[in-house]
């Protein structure tokens, strides 16, 4: 009896100690945890991003834009984004219409992005997202001399600055890779869906700043170069 007291004893004082033991590790590692939480749930800085896609596209073709964008991190899980670009098209005569095409003009849009990757901390972001679009732009548009029909002799037609404007949205999903340090290059494909527009007199004007041609597919892709601040 008096062996299985001694070891009671024992046990109980074991078990006491190892709480005087644990407990303060229990209770840091709570803080720490605490810390770590409040830490995600604070403001985590912002980024600077620049297009190259836009921009290759502009001095290799005749028409694109140059674009950059605010994004602010928060828990690294919510990115509320701000873009700004001004696009641009300088279309020589089309062979098949004859019809020249000119127009310059910022743009903007407006939205967020989720991170969905589980490690939010790793520097590495999968996102979805989605955007508001708008551009207010003016269009000069002019046909090549061509023989009337009826009357046979030289005719032509000219538009010049026609104000348009379009809004639209944007779904986005992309990727961020950290390269270094603050250095990410990021991914990203976007739907486009118009949802209201002024294409004055003309119809369905050829290019939209911001938003690309009309008679081409929805679908849009940039690659950027992004430092977080």
């Amino acid at each position: 009896m008096n062996r299985l007291s001694n070891i009671s004893a024992f046990s109980s004082r074991l078990t006491i100690s190892l709480l005087f033991l644990l407990v303060p590790a229990v209770v840091q590692a709570q803080r720490n945890l605490k810390v770590e939480r409040d830490s995600a749930a604070l403001f985590q800085g912002f980024a600077l991003s620049v297009d190259l896609v836009g921009a290759a596209m502009m001095q290799f073709g005749d028409y694109g834009q140059y674009e950059g964008a605010l994004r602010i991190n928060l828990r690294n899980k919510y990115f509320p984004i701000f873009e700004l670009g001004y696009g641009k098209a300088d279309h020589e005569t089309d062979p098949v219409t004859k019809i020249a095409y000119k127009t310059g003009a910022p743009y903007f849009r407006i939205g967020a992005d989720v991170n969905i990757l589980k490690n939010k901390q790793s520097g590495n972001r999968l996102f979805i997202g989605l955007r508001y679009a708008f551009t207010s732009y003016k269009v000069d548009i002019s046909r090549t001399p061509f023989d009337d029909p009826y009357w046979k002799w030289p005719t032509t037609f000219e538009v010049n600055d026609e104000s348009c404007n379009q809004h639209w949205a944007e779904i986005v999903a992309g990727i961020d890779a950290k390269i270094a340090g603050p250095l990410h290059l990021g991914w990203n494909v976007r739907y486009k869906v118009r949802v209201s527009h002024n294409d004055g007199i003309m119809g369905t004007t050829w290019y939209v700043p911001g938003y690309g041609t009309q008679d081409t597919s929805n679908l849009g892709a940039q690659f950027n170069v992004i430092i977080d601040i």
